[in-house]
């Protein structure tokens, strides 16, 4: 069987388990009485991250970092350019109703500090524990909002996920758990194997790739969460998806991926792939602070500014 159809059998195995561990953990946690807001910021966040995270870490222990780097930074690429260009070109996203306005700066501070500790050349374990703990400072302040909003609001009903289902029986919950598990893993396995002899093949860098085929499949998760929030007007969770996608992406996967091993920066990313991340995040502020509603020519721009940069990278 060809690379490109392992891959391709990788990147769906993904997208479903990714699914599949978030509908078994969210039900998980409505089983635990978790509250909703707690659910919505972590276990949903986290899940759609899931296919970056294994992708990664596999890919660092294949010594691979620049298809692990180029997945992370790729990714949040695609996360702002494409997972909210293409649902925009399907129906508006009306962020004038929502306020990110926090969580936006919140990611371009932690994406301008991974910059500069990309500048050392290598990303090593200290580098690596340095955005852990900014993880752990963004989590125990995302805790802190939900304490106060659970002292204002009674009501800790998980509402507004598409995932939770009261009447889920336990085997179904657990079902969708292993799934996730076991497959998670495997379809990471699959695609950076494969995505690495599809390199080597056509002559390309591991590094374009994981900026561009392995970014856009792990992104799939986080496209379709944005698709569906558009369709129903749900701004807030379009762009709270894509924001904490990119915070997730940067300080846990790539925290996570350094205590295996450093990971090597290579100069192309100094030079233009890490600026145009940046760039990207940037392309946000008329919409987070400006009260400018993605329209669908917004979304054309943005998808095609992403097609764009994939030509650049095969250049």
């Amino acid at each position: 069987m060809s690379a490109w159809i392992l891959a391709a059998l990788g990147l769906l195995i993904l997208f479903f388990a990714g699914d599949a561990l978030v509908r078994g953990a969210v039900n998980l946690s409505l089983r635990l009485g978790v509250p909703a807001l707690i659910v919505s910021l972590t276990v949903v966040a986290f899940g759609t991250s899931a296919p970056e995270l294994l992708v990664s870490i596999s890919a660092v222990r294949d010594n691979l970092p620049g298809l692990a780097l180029g997945n992370i930074v790729g990714s949040n690429t695609a996360n702002i350019l494409l997972v909210l260009g293409i649902p925009a070109m399907l129906a508006p996203i009306h962020s004038t109703e929502c306020n990110t306005r926090k969580s936006f700066l919140v990611m371009i501070g932690i994406s301008v500090l991974f910059i500069a500790l990309a500048f050392n050349g290598v990303l090593s374990t200290m580098e690596g524990l340095i955005m852990l703990a900014a993880l752990a400072l963004v989590l125990l302040d995302q805790f802190r909002e939900v304490r106060v909003y659970q002292r204002a609001c009674a009501n800790g009903e998980i509402g507004g996920l598409e995932e939770a289902d009261p009447n889920m029986p336990w085997w179904r919950v657990i079902a969708y758990l292993v799934v996730g598990i076991v497959g998670l893993p495997l379809g990471a396995n699959l695609l950076v194997e494969n995505a690495s002899i599809i390199a080597r093949h056509y002559g390309v860098s591991d590094a374009a790739i994981g900026l561009t085929l392995v970014a856009v499949g792990t992104s799939l998760p986080e496209l379709a969460t944005t698709v569906v929030a558009a369709l129903r007007r749900q701004a807030d969770v379009a762009l709270g998806n894509v924001i904490g996608s990119n915070i997730f992406n940067l300080l846990a996967v790539i925290g996570l991926a350094t205590l295996i091993r450093p990971i090597d920066v290579a100069p192309e990313f100094l030079r233009f792939d890490l600026w145009v991340m940046l760039a990207a995040s940037l392309l946000l502020i008329p919409f987070v602070f400006m009260q400018k509603n993605i329209t669908r020519l917004w979304g054309i721009a943005l998808t095609a500014l992403y097609l764009v940069y994939l030509a650049t990278v095969f250049l």
